[in-house]
């Protein structure tokens, strides 16, 4: 309930609609209230032969009629706009929350559950705020309106008659109190079902690779048979539920009539009144029927507004500190002083320790065996993540005492996995720079060797691609996404293995147009391409969370056996056109195996021209 009237303060800016919308209630409320009295009068009339009198009570029921249907035209209209704008603020909240929400929430979550929780779950809150809750006035408006009516015509019969709701209120509470944990597995299960959807969607070129069609199937089926279960559990709790409020109901039914019966045959109740009163009855069982109906619909509005106020209250690790200032135009100059991190959850530090100063304009890269924390490094600099201990600096200042946009503002990051957006290739390449110029869209392009596959496109730079950059090879994903970092015009510039998918003769081409824009710039690389580290001015190398060493290629292989080890069976020996055996081995034994063992140049195969 508390998640409930907190959703209910989304109505705020929509005050007006909602009112207009709960005085039409209260109008047919009350034309739904007044038609019986009318019909009553009618009967009477009939039996006394007043004719005059029945045509004013026939007119007068018409127009009552005319006057709800046109209030009830109006509070449904309003009542949906009042709600679809509920909707629309809640799910731009959600989506604002999960825009500015740390990279720690992100790793844990799973977006089959994001996805069902802006879609499902504020639909169903949209259902209660604009239709559930009004029709619970209704229903209270009713209820005790037909109870004042029943009292007011014949109190003994009232006491009679309402003898069952008691027991109707009792079987809505039982009710209440079973469907509520099932919804709730319901909208989880949901959520599962959503994963699979989405994860087998995203990786079905990985599905179809393994043939396992049959077990992604299966496994769709599990889920999907998970949720049916809980449905049927709860239309189990409906059908015993449902069938014993109507026997009360219809047992109130019978009390009327045996009863006021024998009032009609003794005097003491004219015809016209137990018409009324059996008609006021029905009206006084109609919102207990509704109530029942919205008890599911409340139950199921509650857990989602609970799922949803989850995502909106989730506390951001990452955020700007009071008083964090702009960064203005920096240098580049990137420092580590004794930086501890630890993945939130995680039980050992991945970085312990480490310091090292990227003076502006030198090209740093990072080396290490997989989970010596290379990542991690790239990732604090933009502050994705916030150091455990130790401070990151930027031209001396610290990462958490300026604003996290004017930080990022400053920084180009290609990844290894490019992310590329639906739309058109110029807007991919302008996601960072959306004012940018077609000029300045295509110099950034030629820089990043991606301007004469553009070209040859049919539609060019207007050329519409596909989720995730679906149409381009993997190679002209990592041109587009080298080109949208070079437009930001960065300080800093980090490439994370961003040139794995191009073949030799391209990179030459890339790393020729990058060193013309690499200088005055600070660049990391965590690079796979043994020209790379050849090149850069420092190299850092990792192992186990600390620097084992740090100094140029040449310093370094004299100097460090790890070095040695790494150079001869993880890098791409691009310079002779072969590579190095034993590329991405997992150990320093295998690495000093593949080392050891006879060298023979094998062609490089290009991913993507």
């Amino acid at each position: 309930m508390t998640s409930l009237r907190r959703a209910l303060g989304y109505l705020r800016p929509y005050g007006r609609t909602a009112a207009g919308a709960f005085v039409s209630l209260i109008a047919v409320s009350v034309a739904s209230l007044v038609s019986p009295r009318l019909l009553a009068l009618a009967v009477d009339a009939v039996q006394a032969a007043d004719l005059r009198t029945v045509w004013l009570a026939a007119g007068a029921l018409v127009g009552v009629a005319l006057l709800r249907a046109v209030f009830a035209f109006l509070q449904g209209y309003w009542s949906e706009v009042a709600s679809q704008g509920v909707a629309f603020d809640m799910r731009n909240a959600i989506y604002d929350k999960l825009q500015r929400l740390s990279f720690s929430y992100h790793d844990q979550a799973q977006t089959g559950q994001l996805m069902t929780r802006v879609t499902s779950d504020v639909e169903q809150v949209r259902q209660f705020v604009g239709l559930g809750f009004l029709q619970f006035l209704n229903a209270l408006a009713l209820l005790f309106g037909s109870a004042a009516v029943l009292v007011w015509i014949n109190w003994r019969l009232a006491l009679a008659a309402l003898a069952v709701v008691p027991g109707i209120f009792a079987v809505l509470g039982t009710f209440i109190a079973r469907v509520r944990p099932r919804f709730t597995q319901i909208q989880e299960r949901l959520g599962t079902l959503n994963t699979v959807l989405q994860e087998n969607l995203a990786g079905v070129r990985v599905v179809r690779a393994f043939a396992t069609e049959a077990e992604e199937a299966r496994r769709y089926e599990a889920a999907n048979r998970g949720l049916l279960e809980v449905w049927l559990d709860l239309i189990k709790v409906f059908s015993t539920s449902f069938p014993m409020i109507f026997l009360l109901a219809n047992l109130g039914t019978l009390i009327v009539f045996w009863y006021g019966g024998r009032q009609v045959i003794g005097g003491a109740l004219s015809v016209g009144d137990l018409v009324a009163f059996n008609t006021y009855l029905a009206m006084l069982l109609m919102p207990l029927f509704i109530l029942g109906g919205l008890a599911a619909g409340l139950s199921r509005a509650g857990v989602s507004a609970a799922r949803v106020f989850e995502v909106i209250d989730a506390a951001i690790d990452v955020a700007d500190r009071p008083g964090a200032v702009p960064l203005a135009q920096v240098a580049g100059r990137v420092a580590f002083e004794d930086v501890h991190f630890r993945y939130p959850g995680a039980a050992d530090a991945v970085l312990k320790g480490v310091s090292f100063v990227a003076e502006p304009g030198e090209t740093v890269a990072i080396l290490g065996r997989t989970g010596s924390g290379k990542s991690t490094i790239i990732n604090l600099i933009p502050r994705f993540y916030d150091v455990t201990s130790g401070r990151v600096t930027i031209d001396g200042h610290d990462v958490r005492d300026v604003t996290q946009e004017s930080l990022r503002r400053q920084i180009g990051i290609v990844l290894q996995d490019p992310v590329l957006f639906s739309g058109t290739i110029r807007d991919n390449v302008a996601f960072g720079r959306p004012d940018a110029t077609d000029a300045e869209v295509e110099a950034a392009a030629r820089a990043a060797q991606a301007h004469d596959f553009i070209a040859a496109l049919p539609e060019g730079y207007a050329t519409e691609i596909g989720e995730r950059g679906a149409g381009l090879s993997g190679g002209q994903r990592q041109r587009v996404a080298i080109a949208r970092a070079i437009l930001v015009d960065p300080r800093v510039l980090i490439f994370d293995d961003s040139t794995s998918a191009v073949d030799t003769e391209t990179e030459a081409r890339i790393q020729a147009a990058l060193a013309v824009l690499l200088r005055g710039r600070t660049a990391f690389v965590i690079a796979q391409r043994l020209s790379t580290v050849i090149g850069a001015d420092r190299i850092l190398l990792l192992e186990n969370g600390r620097i084992a060493a740090q100094g140029r290629h040449d310093d370094l292989l004299a100097s460090s056996a790890i070095y040695g080890d790494i150079v001869a069976s993880q890098l791409v020996d691009d310079r002779a056109g072969g590579v190095a055996p034993g590329e991405a081995a997992g150990d320093a034994g295998a690495a000093t195996a593949v080392a050891a063992a006879p060298r023979e140049a094998a062609p490089t195969a290009g991913a993507g021209g």
